[in-house]
């Protein structure tokens, strides 16, 4: 009868010690061992030692696969782009390495060369020619490394480039009650302006653009206010019979609103860190008809070198110079 109740008691000690970890755990096991057996002890720290041991492990493995990947991972669209902008940067790549592989076998080669010549006195006559050759692959291995280096971050930086912007044309906007659309579905006839910063700002930004509001229209401008208070920013509109026509351009050119705004901020904070810029400054962003960055700067959009520097997107003058919107 003692030896089944000592096997109750242990059963009891082993399955109350797995539902308690670390301290907790031990006091039970004390506790028990001052009531019971030296037997009890042993089995209840046993198990919390072998449970901290499997979450612990587990914590490690858990963490490991969670690491994110190093590699930076570029859009296909945006690789497309890239070899469409720099057709030949891909070719010079590849004679590049193939320059490297060329000079780096001659400096082999030479290398035995001269473990030869220099083991056999007879020979020592050869080991300056032989150093002068493979001088010569050790430069063109440094020369030519250095130039793939460079065109390596120039790619790197220009898929970087055209990543964030192909995440920009999927944000979206709202043109009406009605309609929502991505920002790429103005490409080809329209050059947003995104103008970031408190509501006040805005509000003064729209002041100031009121004197070139035809010549903004007449480029294709169309504005992106995004308020980072939270605030509406306070558009007054004139509403008189005088000023009826130029109200209503005045409300075409402002009237896109960013949606999902969360994604719109993630996207400009994640502008200003790379341009070094602190993430509560008012910024704008002008975009070019093929949806590319044109400019960006740090407080108010300048709407006079926007109307003396862009061409019409109407007239003579019309995709000439597309790919050619100035910098702003």
């Amino acid at each position: 009868m003692a030896a089944s109740s000592s096997v109750l008691v242990a059963q009891f000690s082993y399955s109350a010690a797995s539902s308690f970890t670390g301290p907790k755990c031990l006091g039970f096991s004390r506790h028990l061992n001052r009531h019971e057996s030296g037997f009890i002890l042993s089995t209840a720290t046993l198990s919390c030692t072998l449970q901290r041991r499997t979450r612990l492990r587990c914590l490690i493995t858990c963490s490991a696969s969670d690491e994110p990947t190093s590699s930076p991972q570029f859009s296909s669209d945006a690789k497309i782009r890239s070899e469409v902008l720099t057709p030949f940067r891909s070719v010079r790549m590849f004679f590049y390495l193939a320059f490297i592989a060329s000079a780096s076998l001659g400096g082999l080669i030479a290398t035995t060369q001269l473990i030869g010549a220099l083991s056999n006195p007879s020979r020592a006559a050869e080991v300056p020619k032989i150093l002068e050759g493979l001088g010569i692959d050790i430069a063109a291995v440094s020369v030519f490394a250095f130039l793939y280096s460079g065109d390596n971050n120039a790619k790197n930086a220009q898929l970087a480039r055209l990543t964030r912007e192909e995440n920009l044309s999927n944000l979206k906007l709202r043109v009406n009650e009605k309609k929502v659309v991505p920002v790429n579905a103005f490409r080809g006839f329209a050059r947003l302006v995104i103008v970031s910063g408190p509501s006040s700002f805005i509000s003064e930004s729209f002041k100031f653009s009121e004197p070139f509001t035809e010549g903004l229209l007449e480029r294709g401008v169309l504005v992106v206010p995004f308020a980072t208070d939270g605030e509406l920013p306070d558009f007054q509109f004139d509403e008189s019979e005088e000023m009826k026509e130029l109200t209503g351009k005045r409300k075409r050119l402002w009237q896109l609103n960013p949606v999902l705004l969360t994604e719109w901020s993630k996207w400009l904070d994640e502008q200003k860190k790379l341009a070094n810029v602190s993430s509560d400054s008012p910024v704008y962003l002008s975009l070019r008809l093929d949806g590319r960055v044109r400019g960006s700067g740090v407080g108010y959009p300048p709407w006079n070198a926007f109307v003396a520097q862009l061409p019409p997107i109407k007239g003579l003058w019309t995709g000439l110079f597309d790919g050619f919107d100035g910098r702003v």
